[in-house]
């Protein structure tokens, strides 16, 4: 039994100059896909870096030492951390 290939169910629409079309065109010519396909490919990669960079941290040598220090040594809440926290859960919604 044959599986039905998955559709596209959403769609964004995007208004944009003529010189800023025929680019967009132009590249996605220059490799082959269609200017949607060339659009979605390098919005993907764009989104997944912003992801990237507000989800992760890296912390170099110096830094990740006294951030692990600071774990180990347990540490209190103080004022300020308690309204970041706050601030956090008011902010940010996790899956």
């Amino acid at each position: 039994m044959k599986v039905p290939a998955q559709t596209s169910k959403e769609r964004i629409n995007i208004r944009l100059e003529s010189n800023v079309k025929s680019l967009l065109e132009r590249a996605a010519g220059l490799e082959g896909k269609s200017v949607s396909k060339f659009v979605l490919h390098s919005a993907l990669e764009q989104a997944k870096k912003t992801v990237q960079d507000h989800e992760f941290m890296t912390l170099n040598a110096e830094y990740s030492r006294i951030f692990l220090d600071a774990l180990e040594s347990g540490g209190r809440f103080n004022r300020n951390l308690n309204n970041a926290l706050t601030e956090h859960s008011r902010r940010v919604t996790s899956k």
